[in-house]
């Protein structure tokens, strides 16, 4: 998901360093069954974006999910949200 955002911030003309980009990712389970199962998945990116960026930066993240591999190969199964910060 980090990639597919990365890309939708460079479409956007906003390009950022390794050092300026990044995500967590907290899995969270629930027994079913007896099985213990992935139910959803929570990412937090932290950005560093100009604040002349920040709608852009906003735009991108708000489709970033409809876009990506990974979210997409989730749907219907594992739920995922994400949220940032903004520095």
């Amino acid at each position: 998901m980090l990639g597919t955002l990365n890309g939708g911030l460079e479409a956007r003309g906003i390009k950022l360093g390794p050092d300026e980009i990044a995500a967590d990712a907290t899995g969270f389970m629930e027994v079913r069954d007896g099985l213990p199962v992935l139910t959803r998945i929570h990412v937090h990116y932290r950005l560093s974006v100009p604040e002349e960026a920040r709608e852009k930066a906003e735009r991108a993240l708000s489709k970033h999910a409809d876009k990506c591999p990974t979210a997409a190969s989730f749907k219907g199964a594992i739920e995922v949200t994400f949220d940032a910060d903004f520095f």
